[in-house]
């Protein structure tokens, strides 16, 4: 399996949504964010969130590609830089 790292630097998006999201991911606040995301009070730990979030982005990454009317592009936004957010927590972790 690969690290979250070569797996975000695999990734491709639209240039607009990855640019969006490494901006808010500026002022990601883990308690608030993940919580609300994953709609769980008790937290997973960074690596365990990430794979959740993953999850959750190729959905609405498909959602994307498929034009659903389910689609919300600021949740994608808010997905991604959570994504972002933790892989970086999970980077300071492990020096």
């Amino acid at each position: 399996m690969q690290d979250v790292h070569t797996m975000l630097a695999q990734l491709r998006r639209p240039g607009l949504l990855v640019r969006a999201a490494r901006i808010a991911a500026d002022g990601y606040r883990r308690e608030t964010h993940l919580s609300a995301l994953l709609g769980q009070t008790v937290l997973p730990r960074h690596g365990a969130a990430v794979m959740k979030l993953w999850e959750r982005e190729a959905e609405l990454d498909r959602q994307r590609r498929d034009r659903s009317s389910m689609y919300t592009p600021s949740h994608h936004v808010e997905v991604l830089s959570a994504i972002m957010a933790e892989a970086r927590l999970l980077q300071a972790a492990a020096q």
